[in-house]
This record gives C-alpha cells, structure tokens and sequence, in this order.
C-alpha cells in the first residue's frame, strides 16, 4: 500500500440537490417550497405576525436607568454567598475564615460586594468568621458553637 492507492470515501463525497431543473429531476416546478403564500415566495422577517402587532412591540419596556427588574447590581447589593455547613465541612475548629482567603482557596469565585454566610447546613466546632454580612440562622449556629462573628464594615 502506498499513496497511490489512496481515495476518499465513496459515501463521504455526496453532491448538493440541485433543485428546480424540471419535472423530471424529482425537485422540479415548486423546488421543495411548496405552494404559494408569502413564506413561499420570499423571507419573512423574524417576530412578523402578519400584520397584527408583533409581541416585542405590545409588551410594556421597563423604564428607568438600571431599573432593579432587569440590574439588580445598580440599587442593591449582590453578595458572595457561603453556607455555614461548608465552612465546617472545609476548615478545622479556631480557624480565622476571611472573604479573601475564601477567595483564594475558591470556595467563591467572586467577591462581588461583599460575602454574606447563610445558615444552612450544621456547625459542630468553633470557628472564627469575618463577613459583610450574616443571616440571623448563620450568626445564631456559629456564636453557638462557641465561634465568633465579625461584620467587616460596620
């Protein structure tokens, strides 16, 4: 065997359908389109309802520059969130757990505008958080343990 003997695939190589040739063809006269009607003859502009008022028309805009419907980051603030059960999944009892060391260790991807701990999940040994901000749940599961809170930035 050497590169003479080499050929494309028979199967591999099939010929576009050439449409509209005639009757005889098989794609002839309509050319696979059919008959009539104005998506027949021509294109039909995408979200055209015939005549009657296209839905991106009738439905209301929101108004306002970064209204909270549509840019939540504009009038409130998006939290980093992390529960208090990965926390004690993830460090040893009296460790010091910051946003950036969470960071660091990618147990968030993303700060954003601050890093907020919930309160799902359980917490059996002290551990020592620093966060923006704490859920009622999350603050009352770590303080009793026997860990601490700090809010950064208050």
């Amino acid at each position: 065997m050497d590169l003479t003997d080499l050929r494309p695939n028979p199967r591999g190589k099939k010929s576009r359908k050439r449409v509209g040739r005639g009757i005889a063809a098989g794609q002839g006269k309509t050319a696979g389109r059919g008959e009539k009607g104005q998506k027949h003859r021509s294109k039909v502009p995408p979200g055209f309802e015939g005549g009657q008022t296209p839905l991106y028309r009738r439905v209301p805009q929101l108004r306002g520059k970064g209204s909270a419907a549509h840019n939540r980051g504009f009038f409130g603030t998006e939290f980093a969130v992390v529960n208090v059960g990965t926390l004690a999944e993830r460090y040893d009892a009296d460790d010091e757990i910051t946003p950036e060391r969470l960071l660091e260790e990618r147990v968030i991807g993303k700060l954003l505008d601050g890093l907020k701990v919930l309160g799902d999940g359980e917490i059996d040994k002290p551990l020592r958080v620093s966060a923006h901000a704490f859920s009622a749940s999350a603050r009352e599961k770590i303080e009793n343990s026997g860990g601490t809170v700090e809010v950064i930035g208050e």
